[in-house]
């Protein structure tokens, strides 16, 4: 197989950074509760201890066995090395730049700042629960919305029972600030 189909583009590390700048508004931390930052930490240790050294051997082995333009353990073990080399460039860089915000801090708090799980209506009496959290612990499916959401920015600072009205994508909507609660401390 000719190299040029399966060479990937040197600018797939650009379009990470400008992934990593893009999703952190300028001027501002990578806010992230510790669960988050831990978890990112268990990723890369994962990659760099378990999933990489098993893709060398996988390659190394596949390297011995002869002509490397047609093996294609080597050529997809080469791939995967570059997928998991790219991985934990970008984990390293978010754990580098993150800056951890215990919520439990606020606990027992009525206003909303990051790490706050929010119960609101909106017009229609619709209640829903979200948990504003850090840009790499977002799951929307769970309701864990990241705090640069126009709904975060707009729940930020107000406190239980207040009325907010944001900009939402169809439209302005008000919402009712029904509870604000935030984890407790744990002891030490």
């Amino acid at each position: 197989m000719n190299k040029a189909f399966v060479k990937e583009s040197d600018q797939d590390d650009d379009d990470e950074a400008a992934a990593l700048a893009l999703a952190i508004p300028a001027g501002s931390k990578n806010y992230i509760r510790p669960e988050g930052y831990q978890r990112i930490k268990e990723e890369l240790l994962q990659l760099i201890d378990v999933d990489r050294p098993e893709v060398v051997k996988i390659v190394h082995w596949a390297a011995s066995n002869g002509d490397r333009s047609e093996n294609g353990d080597y050529i997809y073990g080469k791939r995967r090395l570059r997928e998991i080399d790219r991985r934990i460039r970008f984990l390293t860089k978010r754990l580098d730049s993150a800056a951890i915000v215990d919520p439990s801090a606020h606990f027992g708090s009525d206003q909303v700042f990051f790490g706050a799980t929010v119960t609101y209506s909106n017009q229609s009496g619709e209640e829903r629960t979200i948990t504003i959290v850090g840009i790499d612990e977002l799951d929307p499916l769970n309701g864990k919305i990241s705090w640069v959401a126009p709904v975060a920015r707009a729940l930020t600072k107000a406190r239980e029972g207040d009325t907010i009205t944001f900009q939402a994508p169809h439209g302005v909507e008000e919402l009712d600030i029904l509870e604000v609660r935030y984890p407790a401390p744990v002891a030490d």
